[in-house]
């Protein structure tokens, strides 16, 4: 098992009114110190954005209970896919998620690095990330919520260990 965050670069977009038009957004890179070090940092990673269970129960669990989590010393709560910077802006729009930051893994970097790169081209994905969410302390990870029986090309998508509630639950007695 990892017990440190991978060193990636993630491709951001932020928003800058400087740009003007209808897309005021630029391209800003990320590092894994810039999110994880010297702080407390939930993540929740999942398949993909659109997707069923990750838009009806995951992310939208994690937004509803994000000062809950904040409220037990997370500094932040971060939505990592492996999808592009454009796709999880818009999802985040079309679910109204106002609390957890999006986290776009594009090109699957940090998602492998972890051990989480799955094949899914059993229902047209390609490589994804398995269902997991995780707190993180200053790039050490503390307690990892893999979700059972990852393998490339799983018939089902497993969300039993992974939810906001058993995050909130361990949080609480490990406070």
């Amino acid at each position: 098992m990892i017990s440190t965050v991978p060193d990636v670069i993630f491709k951001t977009r932020v928003r800058d009114e400087s740009i003007g038009g209808d897309n005021p957004f630029r391209w800003q890179d990320v590092s894994t110190d810039d999110i994880f070090k010297s702080k407390k940092i939930v993540i929740l990673a999942l398949p993909g954005a659109y997707t069923p269970t990750c838009s009806t129960q995951h992310l939208p669990g994690y937004d509803a209970k994000y000062q809950e989590l904040i409220g037990h010393g997370v500094d932040e709560v971060y939505c990592l896919s492996v999808n592009d910077a454009f796709v999880m802006y818009q999802w985040s729009k079309h679910l109204n998620i106002t609390n957890v930051k999006m986290l776009p893994d594009g090109n699957g970097d940090f998602t492998q690095a972890m051990g989480m790169l799955v094949k899914k081209e059993n229902v047209g994905f390609g490589y994804r990330s398995w269902r997991y969410s995780m707190f993180v302390e200053n790039k050490k990870v503390i307690k990892l919520f893999r979700e059972p029986g990852k393998v490339d090309n799983c018939p089902d998508d497993p969300f039993t260990v992974s939810d906001v509630d058993t995050m909130l639950n361990y949080l609480k007695q490990h406070k």
